[in-house]
């Protein structure tokens, strides 16, 4: 639990960090095009880049918290022991999702992107690194569903 919760306020720190840079990246580009007349040239990719980090990282901080949209009709009308069986098939099924598609479709990517030396047009960064939040998040997920698991 006490690990959870650290993992908890990480990620919520580093949401806030990165959502707080996108913001003042938005407000330099409204800047320079609107009051100097020449759009800086990063601003655009920059923001794009971190709205991936914020949404892919954000799923899985709000799965940790368990807050992430659900369909209750069928465990409200459950006892408690089919309930609790119900969570636990659909915490499996997460984490089988979330490792095929997250950490091992995330490392193929990163990697292909990586060995193609892909970088991005104007920061000039490896858009590997771009990538790199779908393992992360991916193992973050699993993470916080075994924690559910053992927890429950």
């Amino acid at each position: 639990m006490v690990l959870r919760n650290r993992v908890d306020k990480i990620l919520g720190i580093t949401l806030i960090t990165i959502m707080s840079v996108m913001v003042i990246n938005v407000l330099w580009q409204v800047f320079t095009r609107y009051v100097v007349g020449t759009p800086s040239s990063f601003t655009d990719e920059l923001a794009r880049y971190l709205m991936i980090w914020i949404g892919v990282l954000g799923a899985a901080y709000v799965s940790g918290k368990n807050m992430h949209v659900a369909i209750d009709v069928l465990p409200s009308k459950l006892n408690k022991k089919s309930q609790k069986i119900l969570a636990h098939l659909v915490s499996f099924i997460i984490i089988a999702f979330v490792f095929t598609a997250l950490i091992i479709g995330g490392i193929r990517l990163v990697y292909i992107t990586y060995i193609l030396e892909q970088y991005s047009p104007a920061l000039q960064i490896p858009v590997a690194l771009v990538y790199m939040v779908l393992p992360l998040s991916g193992i973050l997920i699993i993470y916080y569903k075994i924690s559910d698991l053992l927890g429950k």
